[in-house]
């Protein structure tokens, strides 16, 4: 029974200096310091649960989503929990649509804070991805689980359909988890016994070596792994390099995936993987700016006689922006996030659309948290929404899991089901007070190494 009021909220800036290793670098990212703006709810519920939420960034830049968070907290202390998710659409769009920080943070930077974009929408991610931690929690189940057994009444009572009900109604959404229902039990099964296909990008991270990239690639495929994918786009003969390295090492038969993060024009992006195109890659992500549909319509259409799709979808900051996509049939592969999207709320919402499409969802991972989280996620799409992993498998990269205190756990190259209550995204408190930014131990070292 949902219960309890909120009577604090903290957040706090916590980074890794992954960067020193070259870790996570890629053609638009080449020193990222893997980050979490991590929220903490507390209610005066004498169960004393917490809910715990995390929003991915990259180092520099924390800071803003933390001062975000502060300025949304008002909306949520002395609130009743059972009150939040009783009209859970009511509370996502008071978050997203406040009059005065709407206004205010849309004048002063329209492309990267302005309404249901940018940091306000990795602020109400954070948020909301707390209140979804402590609801799973009181119900005493894994997030997954919480809303596979939910009512799909209810659940799309959580969704907010404004500016998508050209492509997807309520009682559209309603129609499609209804139809879920049929099968659902023998998924749920088939998901606790052999897991959610993933594929790895822990082995090509652009910064790395050639002697490291081989050695990860050969670890990763004695471990089972059969779907890699390499990072691409800052150097045409260097990609045509390693993308033969590593194809020589999986062989013909393993898939390949290339990312390049946003870092070519649309002509640009067509040359080069027609270039590219030899490796046999199944997709090309983020070939262009995450705000250009239409070139992303154009590559896609381009590289259909190459074979290669195009996929995208972690840098999508709203549903609307995944609306135009599909319309435009702009990709072949669906990538949600769980930290750049309005929580569990808006990405169920892009769920129903892929699923209306016919488009199959390859959620983005990888980050601080983000494969703890988006399991949930992709476990409950195919259980009570798509029914199928035709062409579908989700992101994992293996490093910092450690300071999380319930870890993905990945079994022959699948996830398995959290079978913890919650979110998955409650941290260690150890590690968080090591890596707090800028006085955490861990920064304090580095910082003074620096002279700073």
């Amino acid at each position: 029974m949902v219960h309890g009021r909120i009577s604090r909220l903290s957040v706090r800036d916590v980074r890794f200096p992954t960067s020193l290793e070259g870790h996570g670098s890629d053609a638009m990212h080449t020193d990222p310091d893997y980050s979490a703006a991590y929220v903490v709810l507390e209610t005066d519920a004498e169960d004393g649960l917490k809910g715990y939420g995390i929003t991915f960034t990259l180092g520099k830049g924390t800071e803003v989503v933390v001062c975000a968070v502060n300025a949304l907290a008002p909306h949520l202390l002395n609130k009743d929990l059972r009150d939040i998710v009783g009209d859970f659409r009511g509370f996502y769009r008071q978050l997203t649509s406040d009059g005065q920080l709407r206004w205010c943070w849309c004048v002063l930077l329209p492309n990267q804070i302005g309404p249901e974009k940018g940091v306000v929408h990795l602020a109400t991610a954070a948020v909301l991805n707390a209140v979804w931690d402590l609801w799973a929690k009181q119900e005493g189940k894994p997030l997954w689980k919480l809303l596979v057994d939910m009512d799909p009444r209810k659940l799309v009572s959580c969704l907010d359909f404004r500016y998508v009900t050209d492509v997807l109604t309520e009682e559209e959404a309603y129609e499609i988890l209804q139809k879920g229902q049929v099968g659902k039990k023998e998924r749920e099964e088939q998901m606790l016994v052999h897991g959610y296909p993933a594929y790895t990008t822990s082995c090509a991270w652009l910064g790395y070596l050639d002697a490291t990239l081989k050695q990860l690639c050969s670890e990763a495929l004695e471990d089972g792994w059969t779907r890699f994918k390499v990072k691409v786009g800052a150097d045409l003969q260097d990609d045509i390099r390693r993308c033969r390295l590593i194809r020589n090492m999986i062989g013909p038969e393993k898939t390949l995936m290339m990312d390049a993060n946003q870092r070519w024009d649309v002509p640009e992006a067509v040359e080069w993987m027609a270039k590219l195109a030899e490796f046999k890659p199944l997709w090309i992500e983020e070939p262009t700016s995450p705000d250009d549909i239409l070139g992303h319509a154009t590559i896609s259409k381009a590289l259909v006689p190459l074979g290669i799709g195009v996929a995208t979808g972690e840098q999508c900051h709203n549903r609307v922006i995944f609306k135009q996509l599909l319309q435009a049939k702009a990709l072949q592969f669906l990538q949600i996030d769980s930290c750049r999207l309005g929580s569990v709320n808006e990405n169920l919402s892009v769920l129903l659309m892929a699923k209306k499409f016919d488009i199959p969802v390859c959620p983005h991972a990888g980050g601080v948290g983000l494969c703890e989280l988006v399991q949930h996620l992709i476990i409950f799409d195919f259980i009570s929404v798509s029914a199928s992993l035709k062409d579908r498998m989700c992101e994992y990269v293996d490093h910092l899991h450690e300071h999380f205190k319930y870890p993905v756990i990945i079994k022959a190259a699948s996830y398995m089901p959290p079978k913890d209550a919650g979110y998955s995204t409650e941290m260690k408190e150890e590690s968080v007070k090591k890596h707090q930014y800028p006085d955490g131990e861990v920064w304090e070292k580095l910082l003074a190494a620096q002279g700073n």
